[in-house]
C-alpha cells in the first residue's frame, strides 16, 4: 500500500500496521480457542447473577457442538437459525455451531413470524435454536420450513409444542449434558472460505437477504478491529458492556469476538430498555469499554440512577449502526472525559471498514479511517473515482466484505465490481487526510435507533390492506430514535385510516419497522420512468 494513493496510512500510528495477514487463522475457532487456553479462569461472560468463566464456557460450546453433529446430523456447511437475545446461551451457541462445522443464521427475537418465515425458508436452516420466550411467534412460522429441531433456551413447555408439531424439541440445558456424555469426535477440518454466518440485510428491492460471512472474513476483520483498538485495548484488562444485540454484526465482531480474544469480561444486557438491567451492569463491575449507537449513549446518559455513577472508569465507547450526533458526544465527554469514538461498517462487511483512533481527543464528526487492509473508493455514477471532498458512492475493497449474497447470484453482481469493490450504496467524501464522511444515503434505508428499516418491505406489507392505492415510506428526524418511519398512504376509501394502517404493519413488522407517522395524499411524487421520488417526501415530511 502507499500512502499518496491512501492518505490515511499517514495518520495510522506507529504500532498500526498497514496491512493484517489474511491468512493467519484458518478458522474464527483458532484465536478463540488460543484464548481459552490462555485465560481459562478469567470470567468470560456475565449476565445477570450468571457467569461463565472461559474454560467453562468453551466445555459448553463443544458439548453443544457435539450434540448436533451425533444428535442432529449437522454437516459442514448446514445452516442453523438462531433467535436468541443477549445472555450466556448466545456465544456458547455461536461458537458450538462452528465447532460442529455449521453457519449460524441470525435472527432478530423481536421479529414477526412473517420476517422469521422468510430467514428460515431463504436459508434453509435445519435447527432452531430460540429463546423459549418467542414461542408464539415460532409456532405462526415453522410449518413449511426445512427445519426439524427445535431448540428451546430457557422455561418452554416443550411437551405441548410437539403435540402441535412433528418437530424433535429438546432445551438448551438438556441438549449440552446430552453433548457433555457424548464421545468424542474429530474437529471439523474448517478454511477460510467455509461459511461461518449468514448475516440478514436488506436492500433497495427491501428483500432481505444473506451475507454470506466466512470465517476469513470474520478473523481479519478482528484482526483489523484490533489492530486500531490495541492503542488502547490490554488483555485481561477490560470490562466492556454489551447492550446493543448480539446478533447484530456489530456486537457480534467488536463486542464478543474482539473482546474474548483479548481476555475481556463481557456483561451481556439481555434488555436494554430494562433501566435497572443497564443500572446493574455498570454499578456492579468495572467498565472499561462500552459501545452503542447514538440513541443508546443518550438515553444512557438520561436514565437518574445513573445519573450519580462515576462513569470516568470507561476508557473507550465506540458508536456505530447510525450517526453519532455531536451533542451526545459532548454529554458522554462531560461524563468521562473521553468522546465517543465513530465507525462505519456494513453486515456485508462483517462489519468494520472504518474507524476513528481511540486516542483522538477530539470529536470529529467524521467516521474514521479505513482499518488496515481496506481500500475505500468514492466514485461517481459512472463509476469513476472523485477528487477528494467530492461526494460520491463509497465504493470499498478488503478481506472482511462478504463472498456474495446467499444464492442471490444477481444481487451479488449488482453489488460488486469486476476490480473487486462492493459498492455500499452510501454517499460519502474522503478528506486529504483519509477521512471518510457519510453524506447521504443513496440508498432509501430509515436507521431507527441502529435498525436498518427498508421501505419496500413496509411498503409491501401497507399494500396488503384493501383499498390501499399504493404508498411510500421514507425516514424523518426524530430526535429520540434519530430518524423514525413515515408513510404516505393514496387512499380509494375512507374506511383506510392511520389505526388500521399502523394495526396491520405490527402484525407483520418488528415494532422499529411500523410507521411513527402516517400522512394521507392524493398522489405519490414519481419520475418520469415511475419511480418513487422519496427525497420529495423526506423533503416534506
Amino acid at each position: 500500500m502507499n500512502v499518496i494513493g491512501r492518505p490515511w496510512l499517514a495518520t495510522y500510528p506507529e504500532n498500526v500496521p498497514a496491512e493484517i495477514n489474511p491468512t493467519m487463522y484458518s478458522s474464527l475457532l483458532e484465536p478463540i480457542d488460543a484464548a481459552v487456553g490462555r485465560f481459562a479462569e478469567r470470567i468470560a461472560f456475565v449476565c445477570g447473577d450468571e457467569t461463565l468463566t472461559f474454560a467453562h464456557f468453551a466445555e459448553r460450546s463443544k458439548a453443544l457442538a457435539r450434540f448436533l453433529m451425533q444428535e442432529c446430523a449437522l454437516d459442514v456447511g448446514n445452516r442453523v437459525a438462531v433467535m436468541l437475545p443477549n445472555n450466556l446461551a448466545f456465544p456458547v451457541t455461536l461458537t458450538g455451531v462452528l465447532r460442529a462445522g455449521g453457519v449460524q443464521v441470525n435472527i432478530n427475537p423481536l421479529y414477526t413470524a412473517r420476517e422469521l418465515r422468510h430467514q428460515l425458508v431463504d436459508s434453509g436452516s435445519t435447527i432452531l435454536i430460540v429463546d423459549a420466550s418467542v414461542i408464539p411467534v415460532v409456532e405462526a412460522a415453522i410449518e413449511g420450513t426445512e427445519v426439524v429441531k427445535v431448540i428451546f433456551v430457557g422455561n418452554a413447555d416443550i411437551a405441548d409444542f410437539q403435540k402441535k408439531h412433528t418437530l424433535a424439541c429438546i432445551s438448551f440445558d438438556e441438549a449440552i449434558e446430552i453433548g457433555k456424555s457424548a464421545n468424542e469426535l474429530p474437529e471439523r477440518l474448517l478454511s477460510r472460505t467455509d461459511l461461518a454466518l449468514l448475516q440478514y440485510t436488506g436492500g433497495t428491492t427491501g428483500v432481505s437477504k444473506g451475507a454470506e460471512l466466512t470465517h476469513g472474513n470474520l478473523t481479519s476483520n478482528l484482526l483489523q478491529t484490533l489492530a486500531f483498538l490495541r492503542t488502547t485495548v490490554r488483555d485481561q484488562e477490560e470490562t466492556i458492556v454489551t447492550a446493543i444485540p448480539l446478533y447484530h454484526i456489530f456486537a457480534l465482531t467488536v463486542n464478543l469476538l474482539t473482546f474474548l480474544v483479548v481476555g475481556g469480561k463481557n456483561v451481556l444486557v439481555t434488555n436494554p430498555r430494562d433501566t435497572a438491567q443497564l443500572d446493574a451492569a455498570f454499578r456492579n463491575n468495572h467498565v472499561t469499554v462500552f459501545t452503542g449507537v447514538n440513541t443508546l449513549f443518550n438515553g444512557l446518559l438520561s436514565i437518574p440512577s445513573l445519573k450519580s455513577l462515576d462513569l470516568s472508569t470507561i476508557k473507550l465507547a465506540l458508536g456505530g449502526g447510525s450517526a453519532v450526533q455531536r451533542v451526545v458526544s459532548d454529554k458522554w465527554y462531560s461524563r468521562t472525559g473521553r468522546h465517543i469514538v465513530e465507525g462505519y461498517g456494513l453486515s456485508e462487511t462483517s462489519p468494520v471498514l472504518t474507524m476513528n483512533l481511540p486516542t483522538g481527543l477530539q470529536f470529529s464528526g467524521a467516521v474514521g479511517i479505513p482499518v488496515p487492509s481496506t481500500e475505500v473508493s468514492i466514485r461517481d455514477s459512472n463509476g469513476m473515482q472523485v477528487k477528494n471532498g467530492e461526494v460520491g458512492e463509497i465504493y470499498v475493497r478488503g478481506p472482511q466484505v462478504m463472498r456474495g449474497y446467499w444464492r442471490r447470484l444477481a444481487e451479488t453482481a449488482d453489488v460488486m465490481t469486476p476490480d473487486g469493490f462492493f459498492r455500499t450504496g452510501d454517499g460519502g467524501f474522503l478528506d486529504d487526510r483519509g477521512y471518510l464522511t457519510i453524506a447521504d444515503r443513496i440508498k432509501d434505508m430509515v436507521i431507527v435507533s441502529g435498525f436498518n428499516v427498508y421501505p419496500n418491505e413496509v411498503e409491501a406489507v401497507i399494500s396488503q390492506i384493501p383499498d390501499v392505492f399504493e404508498s411510500a415510506v421514507v425516514g424523518i428526524p426524530d430526535e429520540v430514535t434519530g430518524e423514525a418511519v413515515k408513510a404516505f398512504v393514496v387512499s380509494r376509501s375512507a374506511n383506510v385510516t392511520e389505526e388500521k394502517v399502523i394495526e396491520v404493519c405490527r402484525a407483520n413488522l418488528a415494532a422499529y419497522k411500523v410507521p411513527k407517522h402516517i400522512e394521507f395524499i392524493l398522489e405519490i411524487p414519481k419520475s418520469t420512468v415511475g419511480k418513487l421520488l422519496r427525497r420529495e417526501l423526506r423533503n416534506r415530511g
